[in-house]
């Protein structure tokens, strides 16, 4: 039984992440600001009230996990604003980069303490963070936080593996979450078990790559 911990896991992709692998008889920590009835029911512990963009937050959380090691972490929390230019809000973009890009790296490093070797760390990105792969522009804010998540965890990847510890950058995909107004092109549940599949394939070998949940390998 693995101990594996979970931001953002009160709905959506984190909840059916945490779902998922609680019925595999893993040991599920879920971390959010407020918890929900459905991670309630299916997390062996939750942490409530953490911002993980709040400094004190994620000490408190790795203080809560005093004593205990972490397998895989997955870094899930986001935060999806959009912009357009000729009326950029920059304090939207702020506020994505501190969500989406600060807080991973902040929680990875507040808690690799608890991660032995063997343990792996998966950010869950997108596919929008690929410079590569962008060729219809806007939602600034997004993309460019994606992107510096995808940096991170190339050079948590590298830094890292010597320790033996495993990180990957995934993206879940079109997901049918209140995120996106529930218009995805598949379900969380479709979802967690292609990012799960991916996360139980990760190798050092194969540490600091960018995967889509259904298995294609993507561009930076």
């Amino acid at each position: 039984m693995q101990h594996v911990v979970i931001t953002g896991a009160n709905r959506g992709i984190g909840l059916e992440l945490a779902r998922l692998f609680s019925a595999r008889g893993d040991r599920v920590t879920g971390v959010c600001r407020s918890s929900s009835a459905e991670l309630d029911q299916v997390a062996s512990t939750v942490l409530a009230g953490v911002d993980v963009t709040i400094e004190a937050d994620v000490a408190r959380l790795a203080e809560s996990l005093a004593g205990q090691e972490i397998h895989l972490l997955i870094n899930n929390a986001g935060l999806l604003q959009d912009e357009k230019l000729g009326s950029i809000d920059f304090d939207s973009i702020r506020r994505q980069m501190e969500v989406n890009a600060y807080a991973p790296l902040r929680v990875a490093q507040a808690l690799l303490g608890h991660i032995p070797a063997g343990g792996k760390i998966a950010n869950i990105t997108s596919r929008m963070g690929s410079i590569a792969d962008n060729d219809s522009g806007g939602r600034y804010g997004y993309r460019a936080s994606k992107a510096a998540l995808n940096a991170f965890g190339k050079s948590l990847a590298m830094d890292l593996k010597p320790r033996g510890i495993a990180v990957v950058q995934l993206h879940p995909g079109y997901v049918q979450t209140r995120m996106v107004g529930f218009g995805g092109h598949i379900t969380p549940q479709e979802s967690a078990s292609g990012l799960a599949a991916r996360i139980d394939s990760l190798t050092l070998e194969t540490t600091g790559t960018f995967w889509h949940s259904n298995g294609d390998e993507l561009p930076w």
